[in-house]
Order: structure tokens, then C-alpha cells, then sequence
């Protein structure tokens, strides 16, 4: 399976917020923010409990749950905004909607390299 490196920028991480709180990331540290997304990427608990909550979660497309035991997230401060470091074997999809969860539309994908 190829593994992909997303550089991701979130303009102000300390307000960005998903639009749900149950799933929302409510800190300010690029590290801790990190440490949550890498977990929301290597398991599916996250999904799981956005899942529980949908009107129909036998409808919602399983494909979103997929996990990378592997992936590898780091993130800091690069003046105003953060950058994230993002390697996985996910595709665009999966990060995207867990991204959303976390975080809202508040983050960028800078640029998408093979790893």
C-alpha cells in the first residue's frame, strides 16, 4: 500500500473547531492537536462515535473507518499559523473527514507527496 505525505496548515488552531464539540478538538498546542489527529488516523474510535450519532449509520460509508496503525503526525508553530506533518497509507477521504471532525474547514493542504 503506497504512503502519502500531506503538508497541512491551519491558519489559527486555537479557535479551530469541528462543527460538532462531541468530536471537536478544544486545545491550543500544535503537539496535543497532533497526538489527537495521529490517534484519529492509526484507530477508529473517532468515526465510530461520529457514526453512533447519524441518522442511519448502517448507511455511512464504512470506507470512511479505515485506520493506519502507521500513521505518523507531527505539527508546530510556524509564526501565526501550524503546520502539520501527515504520513499515511489513508487516502485523502478518510483524512479529510476526520480532519472536518477535529477542526472544521480551518485547515489547507499545502502539498501531497509519495512518501
Amino acid at each position: 500500500m503506497s504512503r502519502h505525505h500531506y503538508y497541512l496548515s491551519i491558519a489559527d488552531l486555537a479557535h479551530a473547531r469541528g462543527d460538532d464539540p462531541r468530536f471537536s478538538y478544544d486545545g491550543v498546542d500544535p503537539r496535543s492537536f497532533a497526538a489527537i489527529l495521529q490517534e484519529s488516523l492509526r484507530a477508529d474510535g473517532l468515526f465510530q462515535r461520529w457514526r453512533a450519532v447519524q441518522p442511519d449509520p448502517d448507511a455511512v460509508d464504512a470506507s470512511l473507518g479505515n485506520a493506519d496503525p502507521e500513521a505518523q503526525v507531527s505539527a508546530h508553530l510556524a509564526g501565526l499559523h501550524t503546520e502539520v506533518d501527515l504520513v499515511t497509507s489513508l487516502p485523502m477521504s478518510v483524512v479529510r473527514h476526520r480532519l472536518y471532525l477535529l477542526v472544521g474547514s480551518a485547515w489547507q493542504l499545502r502539498d501531497l507527496r509519495a512518501a
